[in-house]
């Protein structure tokens, strides 16, 4: 029977210095093809082969080269990911790690020594996830990271956040859509969602119209909540990041000419009708 490490942040730094994560707990996990039971099962070596869940079909089939065996014969990578007191040791079977043209890049260079990729400008709790991802197809906070009522700090939100920025970094795009998703799912009050797109604006490419340009819609058509719940936040971004204020600002002036537009139709409709109805009285 064959157990499949899931990785789960936190825990306490060893002598050298690096964490290693105590409650990191190696769980087992089904194997990648299926994720939706929660058991593993006894199966037949030689032809062993997970049978793909009708939705893992239709939304995000795994490629066919990464079948059952792989995971006993693909070796095991060290991943140092973070610095400083944040700095966390982590593992992972080879064969997922290919998947990222990054990682695939960095086991390229992987000779006789150390099987060893370190990351200390990533997240340590966001490439957690993306690990989780790779063994399950989804990842999620634990339940006692789940606030009660609206995220007014916007951390659920940056989660999920963090994960579409690395998801794009490491080129899993499936991930990038899943993570999209999740966002979407939050509740949040103005301050969480400022906190957010501050994050948004500076982790982005201008042209991102994924995540970045819902922001400035949402706070333009919004703008109202801007002054009477978050003023002081929303000051503070602006003077921050004038490009957040700006694209806010269009959002405002492009419906304001929009109702004079329509504005305008509907009185010209009038009046046109006026007169037909004039001239139809001579």
């Amino acid at each position: 029977m064959i157990s499949i490490p899931q990785v789960q942040l936190g825990g306490s730094e060893d002598p050298a210095g690096i964490q290693t994560p105590a409650d990191t707990e190696m769980t087992p996990v089904p194997s990648a093809g299926n994720d939706t039971q929660t058991e593993t099962q006894d199966v037949a070596l030689p032809d062993a082969q997970p049978a793909a869940t009708e939705s893992q079909t239709a939304e995000e089939p795994r490629p066919a080269a990464l079948h059952f065996l792989d995971f006993l014969t693909s070796p095991i990578v060290e991943l140092i990911v973070g610095t400083g007191d944040k700095k966390t040791a982590m593992t992972a079977h080879q064969s997922l790690l290919l998947e990222s043209p990054l990682l695939a890049e960095q086991v390229e260079t992987f000779g006789d020594g150390p099987r060893r990729i370190e990351l200390p400008e990533e997240n340590v709790e966001a490439f957690g996830y993306f690990l989780q991802y790779q063994y399950t197809r989804d990842y999620s906070p634990s339940q006692t990271e789940a606030p009660e009522g609206a995220d007014d700090s916007g951390e659920q939100l940056l989660k999920h956040a963090r994960v579409y920025t690395l998801a794009g970094k490491l080129g899993i795009p499936a991930l990038k859509s899943l993570a999209h998703s999740k966002i979407h799912r939050i509740n949040s009050t103005s301050r969480g969602e400022l906190a957010y797109a501050r994050y948004v604006y500076a982790n982005t490419a201008d042209d991102d119209v994924t995540i970045r340009k819902p922001v400035s819609n949402f706070w333009g058509m919004r703008s109202h909540a801007l002054r009477h719940e978050a003023e002081g936040d929303f000051k503070k971004l602006c003077l921050d990041v004038p490009q957040f204020c700006f694209d806010v600002l269009s959002v405002v002036l492009d419906q304001r000419e929009k109702r004079a537009a329509d504005r305008a139709e509907a009185e010209s409709g009038i009046k046109g009708s006026g007169r037909k109805r004039l001239r139809s009285g001579l």
